[in-house]
């Protein structure tokens, strides 16, 4: 897999603005993709992110272990930032986070001398679920407003009762993926566009590392009615097309729709809750 170079004019933009933003911003929401917690984790953000206070949302943590959950709850927590399982669609998660805020609140109310709002600002790279979150954190509670001081003129600013406002942020990806395997987790779980990879080949790489996990496995041999899965990835995926009946001419396979829909069912998670990767990984 060739290194993946995608850094749109507007992200850069994006991320000027955010530096700019944080100068009035009190607590910052980090939404990362539970199955790969550390690669959505934006290195441009964090930098601009160490002097504040964050809180980490382990966003589709339905798709991802129990354990995996589990090790990279502790994991935050020894860096200092609470972190939730959340699924921004059903809603699980986001009373419990909502007490949080509020304890966060009460507790800048104490240290300010006068009641100033309290500002949050929520960010994260595209596809680990922002857009959802928000609308499950704003439903049917909230008031927008426009510009408002110390903030970029034209940022929309999402009112709460007891004084919280909420700031959206673009999704913003690194200028480009030094990391093979950051880049193909990202991939794998959607939050890198299809449009500039190989379907066929970054399917084979996920049936690769699935087939490795005892719970990737099975969920394969279980997905697609297969009595067992090799170690051979492009002969599991032949055995796919074949199961699903994905041919074309001469009972050729066709790769491109046995790779589209490999990758669709995983990220739907279809083929069970699988952790990409966990904290050991990443310790020095």
């Amino acid at each position: 897999m060739n290194k993946i170079n995608w850094y749109p004019g507007h992200m850069k933009k994006a991320t000027d603005t955010i530096r700019e933003d944080l100068k009035v911003i009190d607590v910052v929401i980090e939404i990362l993709d539970a199955r790969v917690p550390l690669s959505s984790k934006n290195p441009v953000l964090d930098s601009l992110l160490r002097k504040h206070r964050r809180i980490i949302i382990l966003n589709k943590y339905d798709l991802a272990g129990d354990s995996g959950n589990e090790k990279w709850k502790g994991h935050f927590k020894t860096q200092g930032a609470d972190a939730f399982l959340v699924n921004s669609i059903t809603g699980f998660g986001i009373k419990e986070l909502e007490r949080h805020i509020m304890k966060i609140k009460s507790e800048l109310d104490e240290k300010n001398s006068f009641n100033k709002p309290m500002r949050l600002m929520v960010v994260g790279i595209p596809n680990v679920g922002k857009s959802s979150f928000i609308n499950r954190m704003t439903k049917k509670r909230s008031t927008v407003t426009g510009d408002k001081p110390g903030v970029t003129r034209g940022k929309q600013i999402i009112r709460f009762p007891n004084n919280v406002q909420l700031m959206d942020t673009p999704g913003i990806l690194w200028p480009n993926f030094e990391d093979e395997l950051v880049a193909l987790r990202l991939a794998f779980c959607g939050c890198i566009k299809d449009e500039i990879l190989d379907t066929s080949t970054l399917a084979v790489r996920l049936i690769d590392y699935l087939i490795k996990d005892e719970t990737g496995a099975k969920g394969i041999e279980k997905r697609y009615k297969l009595p067992f899965v090799t170690d051979d990835a492009v002969s599991v995926m032949d055995d796919i097309a074949r199961a699903r009946g994905f041919l074309i001419r001469n009972g050729e396979i066709d790769y491109e729709r046995t790779g589209r829909t490999i990758l669709d069912e995983f990220r739907k998670g279809l083929l069970g809750r699988i952790t990409l990767e966990y904290p050991e990984e990443f310790d020095d």
